[in-house]
């Protein structure tokens, strides 16, 4: 099997691009996209979206009509990822299917994010789902706030790590010096945490729910809680 991950920016493709291949099997391969942001469906399902932009959902309808031509006749399939944010889960996911369903040819496609209403803000839940890789990455952590983190909960992912393991005045210096030094800051934990995560005991449910569409990218939706 062959997977095109697609993901909403430059910090997830660092850390997909380190536990994807602790996932697939001998044999499979895949590769990795990061865009400039999440953005939104267009409403007509297919836009006139400037691609140099690269925001993920303007581009989506395109990407995934073009993703139903080229893998018609490949054992292939996409895989968006992308935060849930403050949406209703069960409504997004209806809009995601209903831009897949559109596509002729469709694509295998799956869409992952949280897998329970209510749940997963920032990528960063992942990492929080594993406390032990966070710690070996940075051992100066404050577990007090690690273990106080409910896991996939709407709670500001991001900025429970700034608080509890990189920078001096936590999240609210950090968000100060502005969105670049925020990403620039996401990336780095991506790239220092990622190698340390266990693949098999990762608390969030989001997490093992990617993690079973690699695996058994055939397999019906399962909710992880």
């Amino acid at each position: 099997m062959h997977f095109e991950i697609l993901g909403e920016d430059q910090s997830g493709k660092k850390a997909l691009d380190i536990i994807v291949p602790r996932m697939i099997g001998n044999g499979d391969t895949f590769r990795v996209f990061s865009y400039k942001g999440i953005g939104k469906i267009p409403k007509n399902l297919k836009g006139k979206t400037d691609p140099r932009k690269r925001i993920l959902l303007d581009r989506l309808p395109r990407l995934l009509q073009g993703y139903g031509k080229a893998f018609s006749s490949h054992a292939a399939t996409v895989i968006v990822v992308c935060d849930l944010d403050n949406r209703c889960l069960k409504a997004f996911r209806s809009e995601l299917v209903k831009v897949l369903n559109a596509c002729d040819p469709k694509p295998k496609a799956c869409f992952c994010f949280a897998v329970e209403e209510g749940a997963v803000e920032e990528g960063e839940a992942w990492f929080l789902g594993d406390i032990a890789a966070i710690v070996q990455a940075y051992p100066g952590a404050r577990r007090s706030i690690l273990e106080n983190y409910v896991n996939d909960s709407i709670c500001g992912t991001w900025e429970t790590l700034a608080d509890a393991i990189t920078h001096p005045g936590g999240a609210a210096a950090l968000s100060g010096k502005g969105w670049k030094a925020v990403g620039r800051e996401k990336a780095q934990w991506a790239a220092n945490i990622s190698p340390h995560m266990d693949m098999e005991n990762n608390k969030s449910p989001g997490f093992r729910y990617f993690r079973e569409k690699i695996r058994l990218p055939a397999s019906p939706d399962v909710v992880f809680s």
